[in-house]
């Protein structure tokens, strides 16, 4: 296939446009939501994009074969800290507890800049081959990985910038927000790294005052918010709600995205009313994590070869509800590798793939590819260029095998093409040979 390169001209015709990734529909579609398509490149740059005849293009035009394009990824909920440590500290048992010990014991032993610098990187090599193009990461913050991990974040971020947008936001527990002094240095340190301010929220009995401390931080230093909730199938936990009667309480304004919200699912059904109502007139994004929560919630040990106790229920949780109302909703990678989550590898569509049969992102498709694109994009607070595709906008998208949803989420389609500013990309998946070092001492 040939290169575009910089003020060069070129046409990729006859290939198939999602609906979803369009500002308007100009051609006709079909019951999957793709319209057939001739995309114009020119200086890097979209320069058209216009309804195809479907008849074989002109000689200086590309003949695509009705192939799927998508835009560049957006992963809105990662932990680009944790990733690969699982072969130096693997979850004992599968759970959430002994994800918690594992990456503890990890974290005190092992996180040192060189070692969270080299294990980020080698997952962003990861995440830009397979086409991601704006990602944010939660950052261990309490003391005193923040005095380490957000100095590499930020010089991480400087030697990505151009290839993949990255955003942070410190992960602390919500009770740790009670160290009044220590947390003013903690919003400082964000808010001078232009981070978010993050925490993982439980039901503790002084929740609600300590979410009024974050709230009042966050709007003190003009930050925008992100939290971990519910992630448990506990019905008693409803800090889903009590963070959006606390955006009502302190009147915030900015962008808010919530990760999990497990429990959700479990809770009565005048509950889960009551709280997406709330949900529904706030800020408010919510991001599923199907992969990870997938593995993590209801398993129930012991586990034996043969024998143990089956799952009961998928751990994802209300977007069908939640996007009815109105709800910006995502789905992000999480976890890879890690006591939280054995596998992954930051592939978008292995995420998107997943949560369509997860979560039944289907029949009929509709909108549900927005969760890894625009959607996400918002969350993130990004600008319109990313997650969409629009003439003027960079040329930044994928190019796949796959001409409908079933060809395309049937295979792992590892011979996409990833097109950054109209040039197709050189990158390959590292190899997992480049991290041996980090886990000599282990083995």
């Amino acid at each position: 296939m040939a290169e575009n390169a910089a003020g060069e001209t070129s046409t990729l015709a006859r290939v198939r446009l999602h609906e979803s990734t369009l500002v308007r529909k100009i051609a006709a579609h079909d019951c999957d939501g793709f319209g057939l398509y001739d995309l114009a490149i020119d200086a890097g740059r979209i320069a058209a994009i216009t309804p195809s005849t479907g008849e074989l293009p002109a000689v200086d035009e590309q003949d695509m074969g009705g192939r799927i394009i998508l835009p560049a990824f957006v992963d809105c909920h990662t932990h680009l800290d944790k990733g690969h440590i699982w072969p130096r500290r693997p979850n004992p048992d599968g759970t959430f507890d002994g994800a918690l010990a594992s990456v503890s014991e990890d974290r005190a032993a092992f996180w040192t800049a060189g070692d969270v610098d080299a294990r980020m990187n080698f997952s962003l090599k990861c995440a830009y081959a397979y086409g991601t193009k704006a990602i944010r990461t939660h950052l261990d913050s309490a003391f005193p990985q923040e005095t380490i991990s957000w100095p590499v974040f930020e010089a991480v971020r400087e030697r990505w910038a151009g290839r993949i947008d990255l955003q942070a936001s410190c992960l602390i527990g919500i009770e740790q927000v009670r160290e009044t002094d220590w947390y003013a240095t903690l919003v400082a340190r964000v808010k001078a790294a232009g981070g978010i301010l993050g925490t993982v929220t439980y039901m503790v009995p002084d929740v609600e005052e300590l979410l009024d401390r974050v709230f009042a931080a966050a709007i003190d230093n003009d930050l925008e918010l992100d939290f971990h909730a519910d992630e448990t199938g506990d019905t008693a936990a409803v800090t889903l709600r009590l963070i959006a009667e606390a955006a009502a309480r302190n009147r915030f304004e900015k962008p808010i995205l919530i990760g999990h919200c497990c429990a959700l699912a479990r809770q009565p059904d005048d509950e889960v009313r009551r709280t997406l109502d709330l949900v529904a007139g706030s800020t408010i994004s919510v991001v599923s994590l199907p992969m990870c929560n997938l593995y993590l919630q209801d398993r129930r040990p012991p586990h034996r070869v043969n024998g143990g106790t089956t799952p009961r229920w998928r751990g994802v949780t209300l977007l069908h509800e939640m996007a009815a109302r109105g709800v910006n909703v995502c789905v992000a990678s999480d976890n890879t590798r890690d006591p939280f989550y054995a596998y992954g590898d930051l592939d978008m569509l292995e995420v998107y793939r997943m949560a369509t049969r997860i979560i039944h992102f289907d029949h009929p498709v509709g909108n549900w590819p927005k969760t890894v694109f625009a959607n996400a994009a918002r969350a993130m607070s990004l600008d319109g260029s990313h997650g969409m595709l629009r003439a003027g906008d960079p040329a930044d998208f994928i190019l796949f095998k796959g001409r409908s949803w079933t060809e395309l989420l049937s295979r792992p389609e590892s011979d996409r093409v990833v097109y950054r500013d109209g040039k197709a990309i050189a990158a390959r998946l590292p190899d997992y040979a480049e991290l041996d070092h980090l886990m000599e001492h282990t083995s």
